[in-house]
């Protein structure tokens, strides 16, 4: 009887309330993002980003949580654009491995350098909690972006099977995120010596899935 119960009065989330849902996060975030090109991100409170993106804060807190769950989503946001250059790499460079790795660690490099929230980590005094956004907390933008890097390995021409998909996925966002706190000086050569060490890699489980 419950299970009919809720079975009725169970209502799928309607597609525009998700569309108004995602509009919102983007407006903060973009929000959070202006205001990053003038400040940096210890002196930005969750009042500055709700003022900025014309909300309240409660609404601010609904949706993140906390100051770090704002730091956390902005970072995802961040993460996604990167997978979605790698997606953009590897349809864009068929058959060829080593020029996708290369344009996708480039293009990781090249956003980075220009990310306000990235560049709020490299000053002389660095906040933890960002620096543990990318070390010890890292867990779940590793988990998000190996996901769908996996998943783009598997579907594409690489025809990668699941369980290498995983392990390619992890490698490529862990060198990645490792470069976050302390870039290199030259990404040209740090993206093409990367590209050299997991290319051998791609070549071998290409086809497996």
């Amino acid at each position: 009887m419950i299970a009919r119960l809720a079975a009725v009065t169970t209502h799928p989330v309607s597609p525009y309330k998700n569309a108004a849902t995602n509009l919102m996060r983007s407006t903060i975030l973009d929000s959070l993002h202006d205001l990053l090109l003038e400040r940096t991100w210890s002196t930005v409170n969750m009042a500055d980003v709700a003022k900025a993106a014309g909300i309240s804060r409660q609404t601010l807190y609904k949706e993140f949580g906390t100051r770090k769950g704002l730091a956390q989503g902005y970072a995802l946001r961040l993460t996604d654009a990167f997978v979605s250059a790698v997606d953009d790499a590897v349809y864009s460079n068929e058959g060829d491995g080593l020029r996708t790795l290369y344009v996708s660690f480039t293009e990781f490099f090249g956003r980075s350098a220009k990310d306000p929230l990235v560049l709020s980590m490299l000053t002389d005094d660095p906040p933890p909690d960002l620096l543990r956004l990318v070390t010890t907390e890292s867990g779940i933008l590793i988990e998000h972006a190996a996901f769908r890097l996996a998943e783009t390995f598997q579907r594409s021409w690489m025809r990668v099977s699941q369980h290498n998909a995983d392990v390619l996925g992890r490698a490529v966002v862990r060198l990645a995120l490792s470069y976050i706190s302390m870039p290199p000086t030259n990404s040209a050569d740090v993206a093409a010596d990367m590209a050299s060490l997991l290319t051998p890699f791609v070549d071998k489980v290409q086809g497996t899935a």
